[in-house]
C-alpha cells in the first residue's frame, strides 16, 4: 500500500468524521471506489488522466462538506496541474486542397449549375400559383351573376324566413340565459356553503390539534438516559406522539434513522437547508447518526432539544431515543 500524502489525510480524516465509507462516497460521487481509494493514497497513476484527478479530488471535496478552493490551494503541490496536451494530426480539420479526393471534384462542378436550377424551379412555381389565383377569380365571378339571376320572390321569402328565424332564436336565446343564471345562482350558492362547511371543519381540526399539542408539550418529559464516547441514549415519555424533525443549517450531512429493528427511515445525505420528517409514534426506539453536526437541529413534538455533545468537538454524534407512550404508563 502506498504511504498517504498530506491531502490523501486530510480527505480520510474527513470522510471517516461524517461516518462515510469508501462505498457510501461511491454512492454520492458516482466516482468508482479505486479512483476515490487513489486519491486518498496519492497514486494518481490509476486516474485515467490529469484532468480527472482534479475533477475527482473536487467532487471528493464537495461530497464531504470541503472548500474546494481552499483544499486546491493548500495542498497545490500534492495536485498535480492539468497541462493542454498535443492533439493528434489526424484530428485536425485542415486539410490543403491537394489532400481533398479528386472524385469530389465532379461534385463541385454539380453544384455549379444549383443557382440556375433553382432559379427555373421558382418561376415555374410562381406561374402555378397565378393560374391558381386566375381561376378562383373566374369561379367566383359566376357564382356572383348566378345569385344576382335568381328572382327577387325567392329573396324576399329567404329574407322573410331569416327575420322569423331570428325572432325565434332571440325568444329561445332568452328563455335560456335566464334559467342559467338561475343555475349558476344555485350552483355559487352551493359552492360557498361548501367552503364555509369546509372551512369551520378545518379551523375546528386545527383547534383541537393545537390543543392536544399543547396538552402533550405540558406533559412531554425528555431526559438523558447516558452517554458514552459519542453516542447518547434519551427517554421521551408523556406523549402519545413521536415525531422527529432533523434540520441541516450549515452545510450537508450524512443522516441515518433506524428503529431499534434497525429497520431504516432515511439512509443519505441531507442537504444544506433541508428538513426530513419522520412520525416514529409506532416505535419504541429511534436510533439517530449525523455525520456532520455543526448545525444540524433536532425536534421532538416540535419541541427543540439539544445534541449531546458540543459540535466543535464531536463532528458525528449517535443519538438514541426511547419512547413510552404516555397510554403505556
Amino acid at each position: 500500500m502506498l504511504a498517504l500524502t498530506e491531502l490523501g489525510q486530510r480527505l480520510r480524516q474527513e470522510r471517516e468524521s461524517k461516518g462515510l465509507s469508501l462505498e457510501d462516497l461511491q454512492k454520492l460521487t458516482k466516482i468508482q471506489k479505486r479512483y476515490l481509494l487513489g486519491i486518498e493514497e496519492g497514486n494518481y497513476e490509476v486516474m485515467p488522466g490529469k484532468f480527472y484527478v482534479r475533477a475527482f479530488i473536487k467532487q471528493y471535496c464537495e461530497a464531504i462538506g470541503l472548500d474546494t478552493d481552499a483544499i486546491f490551494e493548500e495542498y497545490k503541490s500534492d495536485i498535480p496541474s492539468t497541462q493542454t496536451e498535443d492533439m493528434p494530426q489526424q484530428l485536425s480539420r485542415v486539410r490543403s486542397r491537394k489532400e481533398i479526393p479528386q472524385h469530389t471534384k465532379g461534385v463541385s462542378k454539380a453544384y455549379d449549375y444549383l443557382p440556375t436550377v433553382l432559379v427555373v424551379a421558382g418561376v415555374v412555381v410562381v406561374g402555378i400559383i397565378i393560374w391558381v389565383i386566375a381561376q378562383n377569380i373566374v369561379s367566383d365571378k359566376n357564382k356572383e351573376q348566378a345569385n344576382q339571376e335568381a328572382p327577387n320572390s325567392e329573396v324576399q321569402q329567404s329574407n322573410t324566413q331569416e327575420e322569423t328565424n331570428e325572432t325565434t332564436a332571440k325568444n329561445d336565446n332568452s328563455k335560456s340565459e335566464d334559467e342559467q343564471s338561475a343555475a349558476d345562482k344555485k350552483e355559487q350558492e352551493q359552492e360557498k356553503e361548501k367552503a364555509e362547511k369546509e372551512k369551520a371543519a378545518k379551523e375546528k381540526a386545527e383547534k383541537e390539534k393545537a390543543e392536544k399539542e399543547k396538552k402533550d408539550s405540558g406533559k412531554q418529559e425528555y431526559k438523558e438516559v447516558q452517554k458514552t464516547g459519542r453516542s447518547a441514549t434519551y427517554a421521551l415519555s408523556g406523549t402519545d406522539a413521536f415525531n422527529l424533525e432533523v434540520t441541516s443549517t450549515q452545510a450537508d450531512t450524512w443522516l441515518d434513522v433506524k428503529n431499534g429493528k434497525g429497520n431504516a427511515f432515511f439512509s443519505s445525505i441531507l442537504k444544506k437547508g433541508e428538513t426530513k420528517e419522520f412520525d416514529l409514534t409506532k416505535e419504541t426506539e429511534a436510533r439517530v447518526n449525523i455525520g456532520y453536526s455543526p448545525g444540524v437541529e433536532l425536534k421532538v413534538n416540535g419541541k427543540a432539544v439539544d445534541l449531546p455533545f458540543d459540535s466543535s468537538k464531536q463532528v458525528r454524534q449517535v443519538v438514541t431515543i426511547q419512547y413510552q407512550p404516555a397510554e403505556a404508563q
